[in-house]
């Protein structure tokens, strides 16, 4: 057991801020002394690094809450996922730092705004969200699946990537084609149908994450060969543009 200020040294974190984590229930300490005296374990602990993954993503606290006292979340998984959002981050801030010497060097002021876009990371953020039970989608999702057997889970998730199957038939289509945007709009449709209402960003999302999840990305291209995940990504960014 550590106490309140022994956790602060360890952390960074200030006494008043953990002390205002307790009373908003996101952080309560392990044992509290008769004195008020608040008192930690490691389970405790490991909590409050979660806490501080998610802040540097700059998560709000309620968001925070919500997600680690949800009974699907699952710490290995998010662990993963941080990981990949703090890797977008680094990236994306590299690509503003490299944005602002080419100004202070070249003096250029012309009115590029690509660095400071963060699209791609939001759209991650949702997805991933929606994986931590904290969207009406996935608890519509949770619903359905639990209200199915065994094999009309294997039957279901067996005919959806049949899609990816299609996708890789026509990976030499050009990715404006009406036939590969009709096969985005079926994959869409299957996916509201099936698990939960599919929005054009929760799209932008999963077309993300069938790149940047390897185990996804590795099925979808056993299933419709390889760059068929590169390939549906970009054609689902191309159907939501329009």
């Amino acid at each position: 057991m550590q106490s309140v200020s022994e956790v602060s040294k360890l952390s960074g974190v200030s006494v008043r801020t953990l002390q205002y984590y307790d009373r908003i229930g996101l952080l309560p300490p392990t044992k509290r002394t008769a004195a008020g005296y608040r008192f930690y374990d490691r389970a405790a602990l490991e909590r409050l690094q979660q806490i501080l993954l998610f802040r540097e993503l700059e998560f709000s606290l309620s968001e925070i809450k919500a997600i680690l006292d949800a009974p699907v979340f699952d710490r290995q998984k998010a662990l993963a996922q941080q990981v990949t959002l703090l890797q977008m981050k680094k990236e994306r801030l590299e690509r503003i730092i490299e944005f602002a010497k080419e100004m202070q060097e070249k003096g250029d002021h012309s009115m590029q705004f690509e660095a400071f876009d963060r699209e791609t990371m939001t759209d991650y953020e949702q997805r991933a969200k929606a994986q931590w039970g904290t969207t009406k989608e996935y608890q519509i999702y949770e619903a359905k699946a639990a209200a199915r057997t065994a094999e009309e889970t294997a039957q279901i998730a067996a005919g959806f990537m049949e899609h990816f199957a299609a996708f890789g038939r026509l990976r030499n289509e050009d990715v404006r084609s009406p036939a590969v945007m009709a096969q985005v709009k079926a994959l869409q449709d299957d996916i509201s149908e099936r698990f939960y209402p599919c929005s054009n960003d929760i799209l932008l999302g999963l077309g993300q994450m069938y790149v940047s999840d390897e185990s996804f990305r590795r099925n979808i291209d056993a299933k419709g060969g390889e760059g068929t995940a590169n390939f549906v990504r970009s054609a689902i960014l191309e159907f939501c543009k329009q």
